[in-house]
């Protein structure tokens, strides 16, 4: 769990008390400033999350480029000429896009 996350709820929980002595108080200041710190944590707190689901996508795509690779390393190792053969048409089909039939 990101940092910023923890911070973010803390601050949003230390507005919603200063707001709630706001109310009871009836000190209008007190409560507004309670509002924007819950505002504020709460800005935090999604930021922390932004950050965290970046940090799982970026793990998984690791992952997945990891495993491909290993398949591919499988298959041509296991099959020779078959990937020789594959690699052959890609490279004509490739040169054949360049040039007009």
């Amino acid at each position: 769990m990101d940092e910023n996350r923890l911070s973010g709820t803390a601050k949003n929980i230390g507005g919603k008390l200063e707001e709630g002595v706001g109310r009871v108080s009836g000190d209008t200041k007190t409560q507004a400033e309670g509002i924007a710190r819950q505002v504020g944590g709460a800005a935090q707190d999604m930021y922390g999350q932004a950050r965290d689901a970046a940090s799982d996508m970026a793990g998984t795509a690791r992952d997945t480029a990891s495993s491909f690779e290993r398949v591919l390393r499988n298959t041509i190792e296991t099959q020779p000429y078959t990937s020789a053969l594959v690699a052959l048409g890609i490279g004509w089909l490739l040169g054949r896009m360049h040039r007009p039939l």
